[in-house]
């Protein structure tokens, strides 16, 4: 039997198709600051993040609104142990209010509900914004991610169905206006966590007795770091690998606000061991941990990140700690 003849265009590669290599992820410990864009989801910044950094394991400290922009500090490796510390910490927010005005979501997305002109006092509007300084109560809003009965909040919002929500005790530790004309009043805010601007903005409004609603949120400081520290998405999607690596700050930033101890090398690695240790320190809620750096020709890096702790009656009690891993990968850093 004489073989089939099969065309030599069918079974040559296509050679003007490039190849598409995947690339290894890799154990990267730190955090990336990163400026948020308009529009988009916490969680989809992580990802893309996460690729371009091709980053084994991270997580972000909380969520912002697809419509708020700024500081989002997100955790690869090691820094994942410390995500609920930011997520816990005061955040700062310039907050733009369109006075005279309501919707149905207390922002942007919602319907307008009530419009009325203004016609308010400099006065007027600085005892509105002083009136909700300290400790006060605060209902959520309903389109929030808050759950009942294992749904979103928002859920049951968009089916027009409202859900009885109880008050939450939050604090405002500062309240300025940055600038006011007619109907648009910008603030400076800085809150306990669990703060919902738009509520916030809402609760501005009522005070007032002319309404109002949220038109733009920036996340301007989360805990210890700053807005003034963070990179934008195109900023790092332009850049090489090596440039962006240079911008991942160390585990230890969103805790550098925490006291610290310096162990010995044996102490440090018995409490790496989870034990306790006797020192002379005064009781402390969380504390960060050193150890010496056993390289002894990185000067700049004299002392190696071990986790975290706190102190009861002179002893330090390991809480989060790195696994011998993460502590050598700062050790090798360049």
């Amino acid at each position: 039997m004489s073989a089939v003849s099969v065309p030599e265009s069918v079974i040559t590669p296509e050679a003007d198709k490039p190849v598409r290599v995947k690339l290894p992820r890799r154990a990267l410990h730190g955090v990336v600051l990163l400026d948020k864009p308009l529009g988009l989801s916490s969680n989809d910044a992580l990802q893309k993040v996460k690729r371009l950094f091709r980053a084994e394991k991270a997580g972000h400290t909380g969520t912002l609104d697809p419509l708020a922009t700024g500081l989002l500090p997100l955790c690869l490796g090691a820094a994942t142990k410390f995500s609920q510390v930011s997520l816990d910490s005061d955040k700062r927010y310039t907050a733009t209010l369109r006075l005279g005005q309501t919707t149905t979501t207390g922002d942007l997305e919602g319907q307008v509900v009530t419009d009325v002109p203004v016609n308010l006092t400099r006065e007027a509007v600085e005892a509105a914004c002083a009136a909700f300084l300290g400790p006060i109560d605060q209902v959520p809003p309903m389109h929030s991610a808050l759950k009942h009965e294992g749904k979103a909040l928002y859920e049951y919002a968009r089916q027009g169905i409202e859900i009885a929500r109880e008050p939450r005790r939050i604090t405002i530790h500062q309240l300025d206006i940055l600038s006011w004309q007619n109907e648009t009043l910008v603030i400076d805010v800085r809150c306990s966590k669990g703060t919902y601007i738009r509520t916030l903005a809402e609760d501005i409004g009522r005070h007032l007795g002319c309404g109002a609603h949220l038109t733009a949120l920036r996340r301007t400081a989360c805990g210890p770091v700053a807005i003034g520290q963070a990179v934008t998405l195109e900023a790092l999607q332009a850049m090489t690998e090596a440039e962006r690596d240079a911008l991942i700050c160390p585990v230890d930033v969103l805790v550098s606000d925490w006291p610290d101890v310096l162990l010995s090398h044996e102490d440090a690695g018995r409490f790496l061991s989870g034990m306790r240790r006797r020192l002379e320190l005064p009781d402390a809620l969380a504390m960060r941990v050193y150890g010496p750096n056993p390289t002894l020709t990185r000067e700049q890096r004299p002392r190696i990140f071990l986790g975290s702790a706190h102190v009861t009656a002179g002893e330090l009690i390991p809480s989060r700690l790195l696994s011998p891993a993460e502590v050598q990968s700062q050790i090798l850093l360049p």
